[in-house]
């Protein structure tokens, strides 16, 4: 949520943000809230008159009585009755109108940061960089799935029957392989100097609405029913939702912390939910990075969220290129954002196994995030990152570290997880 002096002040850099997003519908709803706004300015003003006005006539009825002007002060009693009233009425004007403004706010974009490329969807985001030596093989790679079938790791079949699609069953040593490179992920974090966090994993209505956008929860969320109660889809969620109305110390900043928790997802839209193969399901897990700080400091957290997940990525043998999200790609919280993607030598093609999201102060205007500086409070900033989210990424691992005999090699750093193993081989 944007800064409402922006409406005030700048409105056509407001207008201007929107156009880049393209999302021109939503244009006429600045000029719907700046009058909201100013009609609820005057609202307060005339409040505040009136009550300025009720304490002198107040003082006045006291003097009135003293000096036996009965009458008089009944008089003036009646006006104070009505300025009461009239105040009462503000009052109620002004909760329909704060409600009102706050409604429409939530669907004003972030200001996006002019480093941003411009483009419709992400079709048009630009690539940054490509990362590691991308592996000749002299063999055809097999489906996925196949992979791990061939190693008696994967039942889907089974899942289908107790959950339906988008679930599945992990068995064996790709099991095992799963849980290492979440707690190798763990262990990788915590030396990079983030503090390990396990959050709750669903969360109340007020933090999903201070998070995330309406659309995103509509397409996303698992409601539970009869609660007040969401299923997280990422470990942010709670994360950032930890630090709702509260006021953190300059000197206590940055806060660097490294979240792991199932997610659950409806997986809502065009993508749909695959058949056969783990890219796109409704359960998996993650480990995250979270970090709150000082608005200056944003941007260089930032930069370096996303090359903790580059430098993850190559320990395990795996390439990866980062994607500039392009303008209308990004999410209306969103300042910036790029991914990560792997390299699938099967597809001949790179796909996203993480984001990394600059959001300013949208979500801790929302959550009411607010540090203390020498010239009193002010927003922080927030930023998030997926270190690793298998088991989308056990498709780019499983493909890069595969022989022609359906083995799979363990990378160095992966083995003491592995119990010193340095190949899984079909039983």
């Amino acid at each position: 949520m944007i800064d409402i002096k922006l409406i005030r002040e700048n409105v056509d850099l407001v207008k201007e943000n929107i156009k880049k997003k393209f999302q021109d519908e939503k244009l006429e709803l600045v000029d719907k809230v700046k009058q909201l706004d100013e009609d609820y300015r005057n609202l307060r003003k005339e409040a505040d008159e009136l009550r300025g006005r009720r304490n002198s006539l107040s003082k006045e009825i006291g003097n009135f009585m003293k000096q036996g002007l009965k009458d008089k002060a009944e008089e003036i009693k009646k006006e104070v009755a009505n300025i009461a009233k009239r105040i009462t009425e503000c009052e109620e004007n002004e909760v329909k109108l704060e409600e009102e403004i706050r409604k429409i706010m939530l669907v004003i974009p972030n200001i996006i940061d002019a480093s941003v490329p411009i483009g419709k969807d992400d079709s048009e985001n630009v690539e940054i960089e490509q990362f590691g030596t991308k592996r000749d093989f002299d063999f055809e790679i097999p489906y996925h799935v196949d992979i791990m079938e061939n190693l008696d790791g994967i039942d889907l079949d089974a899942a289908r029957k107790t959950s339906g699609n988008g679930f599945y069953y992990l068995k064996g040593d790709i099991a095992r392989l799963h849980s290492s490179i979440l707690s190798y992920a763990r262990d990788f974090m915590i030396n990079r100097g983030f503090t390990y966090y396990i959050p709750p994993f669903m969360i109340r209505s007020d933090v999903v609405n201070g998070v995330m956008s309406f659309a995103e929860m509509e397409n996303m969320m698992y409601k539970i029913e009869g609660e007040d109660l969401y299923l997280i889809g990422t470990s942010e969620h709670s994360m950032i939702g930890k630090f709702i109305d509260t006021i953190l110390n300059e000197d206590d900043l940055p806060e660097k912390l490294t979240s792991y928790s199932p997610c659950f997802r409806k997986e809502v839209g065009a993508h749909g939910i695959e058949e056969r193969g783990v890219y796109r399901i409704h359960q998996f897990e993650k480990q995250e990075m979270i970090v709150v700080c000082k608005p200056e400091d944003s941007m260089k957290f930032y930069d370096e969220l996303w090359k903790n997940t580059v430098d993850f990525f190559l320990t395990l043998d795996i390439p990866v290129r980062t994607l500039e999200c392009c303008s209308g790609d990004l999410a209306d919280l969103k300042v910036k954002s790029c991914d990560v993607e792997a390299w699938s030598p099967r597809q001949k093609k790179y796909f996203e196994v993480g984001s990394c999201s600059n959001l300013g102060d949208a979500q801790a205007r929302r959550l009411k995030i607010r540090i203390k500086g020498e010239n009193g409070n002010y927003f922080a900033h927030t930023l998030n990152n997926t270190v690793v989210a298998p088991p989308r990424m056990l498709i780019a691992f499983l493909e890069n570290n595969l022989n022609e005999d359906g083995s799979i090699n363990i990378p160095v750093a992966l083995r003491p997880y592995m119990g010193g193993q340095e190949k899984i081989v079909k039983k």
